[in-house]
């Protein structure tokens, strides 16, 4: 069975089982340059639009040889973009926020859109060119070299949630949807209508699965009442998936959403999201039971493996436990692809990945 035919089947878009359950999984930037040195795999960086995303879509060829059965790429910066950084080390990315490296990942410092309040503000403010040079270069290589084999996933993530408040602020711009500034929905659909242009474009290249990125939950609740949600958000996904399904029909639509969300996966499915990623752990509603009882019959899940504690300070047997379980529950009858819940960071040491890969192959035979 072909890494593309055992995802197909995981997401049940193919008759039957798969012969065990798929595994994915991304790296940071010092776990892959030391993978690709250690296997003499050559590391190709695809640089994203915002930086953190770039870790989603690059390294391919290395984690395919590692054991990843899914292909995830996305859009590049500008072949006329280059990072200028001043005397604080801080620079503009292309939707022009000003950045800076974090302890792990960047962080916004100062915002665009932080004065935003009417609809005239939003339509001012200039969206980097979906078709500038360079943007789908690697995107048209790994289509072309894999497409055979493995799944090919279209990453949009920063879709609009998470890309609006990236623009304005997260406090400002939770303020102003309470209050209904007359700025928001603009600024959703902007988001929007970016992403969607991007998204089709992908397609265009021959992506398989459109993946959409947005948190809407904390570690323990959601952030926004699903009201606000539902009138505020939800449409402008619901249009999204529409218009992707009217270009590819068979598009698969795929969420990441961290947080406490169980209370949004009816509406999410409503959407047209056929994946649920990535099912964080250790979070009110999230127990594999309680996702497979309650939604496996809406959703395929992707993730649900702690990054934050299990994998970097987890003794062997607590990962190799965990994973049993997630297998077991949430892969029974099919229905999962397993996976970190989010990036691999470098507290995880290089050992500890093998081990997660090894026993995900181990475990993953239980049909």
């Amino acid at each position: 069975m072909t890494p593309r035919e055992r995802v197909l089947k995981a997401f049940k878009r193919m008759p039957g089982l798969p012969d065990r359950v798929p595994v994915q999984f991304d790296l940071c930037r010092q776990l892959a340059d030391h993978f690709g040195k250690k296997l003499g795999v050559a590391v190709n960086y695809t640089e994203n639009l915002y930086e953190d995303v770039t870790y989603r879509i690059s390294a391919n060829e290395l984690r395919v040889a590692m054991g990843s059965d899914v292909v995830v790429t996305g859009v590049s910066v500008s072949d006329n973009y280059k990072i200028v950084k001043d005397g604080n080390g801080h620079w503009l990315n292309e939707y022009g926020m000003k950045m800076r490296q974090g302890d792990i990942y960047v962080e916004v410092v100062d915002y665009p859109l932080a004065h935003a309040e009417t609809k005239a503000d939003i339509d001012a403010f200039r969206f980097p060119d979906p078709d500038a040079p360079g943007r789908y270069r690697d995107a048209e290589a790994l289509v072309k070299k894999y497409h055979d084999n493995y799944l090919i996933f279209g990453d949009i993530e920063v879709t609009i949630f998470s890309l609006a408040h990236q623009l304005v602020g997260m406090e400002k711009l939770l303020i102003d949807m309470m209050m209904e500034s007359e700025y928001v929905i603009p600024l959703f659909e902007a988001c929007a209508e970016f992403q969607t242009q991007i998204g089709l474009r992908l397609i265009e290249r021959g992506v398989d699965a459109i993946w959409f990125g947005d948190d809407f939950g904390t570690q323990v609740s959601l952030i926004i009442p699903p009201e606000t949600f539902r009138d505020q958000l939800k449409p402008h996904y619901k249009r999204m998936v529409d218009r992707f399904k009217a270009a590819k029909p068979d598009i698969i639509p795929i969420l990441h959403c961290d947080g406490a969300v169980a209370e949004l996966l009816d509406d999410i499915r409503e959407i047209g999201f056929e994946v649920f990623n990535p099912v964080q752990p250790g979070v009110p509603g999230h127990l594999p039971k309680d996702m497979k009882d309650n939604f496996g019959d809406k959703f395929a899940f992707w993730g649900a493996i702690d990054q934050q504690d299990l994998l970097p300070k987890g003794t062997d047997e607590e990962l190799e436990n965990d994973i049993i379980e997630k297998i077991s529950i949430l892969g029974k009858d099919g229905g999962y692809m397993i996976a970190p819940a989010h990036i691999i960071q470098n507290d995880v040491t290089p050992e500890r990945v093998q081990k997660f890969i090894n026993l995900c192959l181990k475990h993953g035979s239980i049909y």
